[in-house]
């Protein structure tokens, strides 16, 4: 049995959500997300608390049912709160900055590099080696996150790059280490 499918989601009363045949649609006060879901698991939404049920314990109803309670708990959780993920940059002149709704990376190459806010992403630089990404949609801030942090990945031996607030990076001896 899933541990987490079968525990029952509350829904705050600022959120409307609605199930139809496999499509959730949440609104809530920070926007409006939609999913359709695997038809094999049954999602039931009465009095405020939202169900997952599967009908049968075959490995692909077993696999979605604790995955389809989660994803709807993050949208909820995402239409209230917000998700957010914090990067650093680690290095001597490297430095951030949004221009309109672009952020501008100066990271060591020969040129700025710029990234374009996508829809329903929001950049902020509180300092100038410090960028937020911002959203409601989880999956997506993950997304864009990755994608500013590849830019220029910490590298192991001095630690330069844009990394995770969170994140530790283990760090090698030079070559005249032994």
């Amino acid at each position: 049995m899933s541990r987490i499918g079968v525990l029952p989601l509350e829904v705050p009363e600022s959120v409307t959500l609605t199930v139809n045949d496999g499509h959730v649609t949440v609104k809530g006060p920070k926007g409006e997300l939609e999913r359709q879901f695997n038809s094999g698991i049954t999602i039931t939404h009465e009095d405020g608390v939202v169900t997952t049920t599967r009908p049968s314990d075959k490995k692909d109803h077993r696999s979605m049912h604790g995955t389809t309670r989660s994803l709807i708990a993050n949208m909820v959780k995402g239409v209230t709160d917000g998700f957010e993920k914090s990067l650093d940059l680690v290095g001597v002149g490297y430095r951030a900055s949004k221009s309109g709704n672009k952020l501008v990376l100066n990271v060591g190459y020969s040129h700025p590099v710029e990234i374009e806010e996508p829809e329903g992403i929001e950049f902020e630089v509180p300092s100038n080696t410090r960028v937020l990404v911002k959203g409601i949609d989880k999956q997506l801030v993950g997304a864009v996150a990755s994608d500013i942090r590849s830019v220029r990945k910490p590298e192991p031996y001095k630690g330069k790059g844009v990394r995770y607030t969170d994140e530790t990076v283990r760090s090698k001896v030079g070559k005249t280490g032994k």
